[in-house]
């Protein structure tokens, strides 16, 4: 538990520069305005923004919440995988939490699902089913396959339909890793309950800030990525 908030700072990291393309690795944190660099002491996940009352030491300018939210989110991730897994199950749990999340804020803040996020976890999830539950290893290939050809099979039909594009070949790659994950039997329950949480997210749009427009783009990804973290935890709802 006590690396959770570490390990959501570090998704923080990914999160802002990866749609930037900026080294995630090897560059040094810096404040987003006075571009003075962080010392260690300034990056302690959680306490750091709390002792510095949410603002830069250098020049006083606001830190973004966005930082202290994933680093409370992860470690609430954590705390949620415990209550249902424990030993070499939780930590497997946990990454695939600490992975959905990092994609859900990414495509809320940057509309993207990376490959470098996706692709690995789809890996990820084949890999510990060939450690763990061998007898499962061919349900986890088909639901990769599967979650991957039905969304791609579905955005080719809306833009031949349409003219244009209705679905991103990320959210075809998203499905392909909660298929690595949860099988081909959890990708039903997966999409119903993301889509219906990508209605509940479009209504409340609506109610904030009126009718969205047709060509006006929605994140799907975070619904679909909640979707998983329930069916991975509790099982299919179908």
């Amino acid at each position: 538990m006590l690396a959770a908030p570490f390990i959501g700072s570090f998704l923080g990291v990914l999160v802002t520069r990866l749609p930037t393309r900026r080294t995630v690795l090897w560059g040094r944190s810096s404040c987003e305005r006075c571009r003075h660099r962080l010392r260690p002491a300034d990056l302690v996940p959680i306490a750091s923004w709390l002792a510095l009352r949410g603002r830069c030491r250098y020049c006083g300018a606001k830190i973004a919440p966005f930082h202290i939210l994933i680093e409370l989110a992860a470690l609430g991730v954590a705390l949620w995988a415990a209550t249902v897994a424990q030993g070499g199950l939780l930590w497997a749990s946990c990454c695939l939490g600490w992975g959905l999340l990092a994609l859900a804020a990414l495509d809320l803040r940057a509309g993207i699902l990376a490959d470098a996020l996706t692709l690995p976890l789809a890996g990820i999830g084949i890999a510990i089913a060939v450690i763990a539950e061998p007898q499962v290893f061919f349900d986890r290939v088909i639901g990769a396959i599967a979650g991957f050809a039905s969304f791609a099979l579905i955005r080719w039909l809306y833009r031949r339909l349409r003219g244009r594009e209705g679905l991103g070949l990320g959210d075809a790659k998203l499905l392909a890793a909660a298929g690595a994950w949860v099988g081909w039997q959890g990708l039903p329950s997966i999409v119903l309950i993301g889509a219906v949480l990508g209605l509940l997210s479009v209504a409340a749009t609506s109610l904030r800030r009126g009718r969205p427009r047709l060509e006006q783009r929605l994140a799907f990804g975070p619904g679909l990525c909640l979707a998983t973290w329930i069916i991975w935890l509790y099982g299919p709802v179908l």
